[in-house]
């Protein structure tokens, strides 16, 4: 018999209890959100997301069923976005790559990003995740702003960061890209990823077709944007797919104060 167990001896309540906690406490815990349900542990196991079944017509017919229910869950994630943001100060989207590390010069400089913002009085918005997107809550946070993060259901683990005061999971892309839109007076763009490249052309897109006015989207690092700028100047414009002044609907800056300034100017009559 193991030496660990006295036969003669009581069970004490709440060991097993506390063993077990041990145990879960010694792993990193897994979780992964469902619009606004929270899975964690063994329930966070990787599979398809919400969109995929939305958008995926292959294999089972089970979608005709299905899919005109889905219209409601739809309609839910608009309610709820809409109600929870309704009465958000003006503020800012801005997006940038999960893959940024604490510690680096983008990181740094999205943290004074997002203070400089607050200060100016304005709230945040962000995909709610790491990198970019926790450096400007951070940065809002700590200058007294108010953070809001919306965060997306994907096939790996994800959470909101931890700098999040208002924080809201999403089900579907495309309700999540409609309240970035709707309740921003700009975009801010730092260096990301496909994610990041969706955002700014989708928001180019609107402004060109004139679905949103007065609308700035201000590339953040030169050093990064200037090689996409110079591909669309010296190949799109000569091939007519866009016009000359298209490129004049983004800004280019590598200056905190001058991305503020660029956002107040936009809201003077």
């Amino acid at each position: 018999m193991p030496a660990s167990i006295d036969p003669d001896r009581p069970a004490e309540p709440g060991n097993l209890e506390r063993s077990i906690a041990t145990e879960r406490s010694a792993a990193p815990m897994r979780e992964k959100h469902r619009g606004p349900v929270t899975l964690r542990r063994g329930q966070a196991a990787e599979g398809s997301t919400t969109d995929q079944r939305l958008l995926d017509s292959r294999g089972s017919s089970d979608w005709v069923h299905t899919d005109p229910w889905r219209v409601l869950r739809i309609q839910s994630e608009f309610v709820e976005g809409f109600g929870l943001l309704a009465e958000l100060p003006k503020a800012v989207s801005v997006f940038g790559s999960a893959r940024t590390k604490p510690g680096t010069s983008d990181y740094a400089l999205a943290e004074r990003l997002g203070a400089a913002l607050a200060r100016a009085g304005y709230a945040v918005i962000t995909g709610g995740g790491p990198g970019v997107m926790e450096a400007v809550n951070k940065g809002t946070g700590e200058a007294g702003g108010v953070s809001v993060g919306l965060g997306i259901e994907l096939p790996f683990e994800q959470r909101l960061n931890d700098w999040v005061d208002i924080g809201l999971n999403f089900r579907y892309f495309f309700v999540r890209k409609t309240m970035f839109v709707k309740y921003a007076q700009a975009f801010v763009v730092m260096p990301g990823g496909f994610g990041t490249m969706d955002e700014l052309f989708e928001a180019l897109t609107l402004v060109q077709t004139g679905k949103v006015t007065s609308f700035p989207v201000v590339l953040f690092g030169s050093a990064y944007w200037s090689g996409l700028l110079d591909w669309l100047r010296a190949t799109m414009i000569p091939d007519g797919k866009i016009n000359p002044t298209d490129l004049e609907l983004v800004q280019l800056c590598d200056d905190v104060d001058e991305v503020v300034d660029i956002i107040r100017r936009s809201e003077r009559p």
